[in-house]
């Protein structure tokens, strides 16, 4: 075996370039250019990646943030449902209530014949009202109060000179209001002060 294949190129006879001054100058200039525009396409890279990975992070704490507000939604959805699924079936009662007390109105207690029929009705509509206030169906019975837009319908306004203007002098209906909803508001008689006579 040759000793040949072993030796540097010089020694095999292959000719180096020799390298000038200005070879040598350029060489490092070159080498530190190249790195520079590696480091720079890096930086850009990494810049482009920390966009994309803040774009998504706000993408999913949007969602996040939608999936909490529809999960919300749901649940007052269903809670409303609970407190009012009864809102028509006591709504279609409130004439068996309202019949109820106008027979109360209309039999004389002190009478022995309707004694026993008045207290009947009374306990039914006792029992009937119990039964609803178990529900969430309350009575509104105004009498006395201030008039409330919300919760009173006002039948007509009569002067007063008894009671502070803008209170309720009469219930001709009461209302009824479930889990704080108006099922139906009161019909009431709202008092007013007495005309200024404004004549000399």
């Amino acid at each position: 075996m040759s000793d040949n294949k072993y030796q540097p190129e010089a020694e095999q006879g292959v000719e180096q370039e020799p390298l000038t001054p200005d070879t040598a100058a350029l060489e490092p200039e070159v080498v530190e250019s190249a790195s520079d525009a590696i480091v720079a396409e890096l930086e850009l890279q990494l810049s482009a990646a920390n966009e994309l990975a803040q774009s998504e992070k706000d993408n999913a704490l949007r969602a996040l943030a939608e999936m909490e507000n529809l999960r919300r939604r749901a649940a007052q959805d269903v809670e409303k449902a609970q407190k009012f699924a009864l809102e028509k079936f006591a709504t279609d009662l409130l004439p068996v209530i309202d019949s109820l007390e106008r027979a109360l109105e209309h039999t004389d207690k002190e009478n022995d014949g309707f004694k026993a029929v008045y207290e009947g009705v009374e306990l039914t509509l006792k029992s009937l009202l119990d039964t609803v206030e178990k529900f969430g169906v309350l009575q509104i019975d105004p009498q006395g109060t201030p008039f409330d837009p919300n919760k009173h319908q006002a039948m007509s306004m009569v002067e007063s000179a008894e009671v502070a203007p803008n209170s309720v002098v009469a219930v001709m209906m009461k209302g009824y209001e479930l889990n704080g909803r108006v099922l139906r508001p009161a019909m009431v008689m709202v008092a007013k002060g007495p005309a200024i006579n404004t004549q000399a």
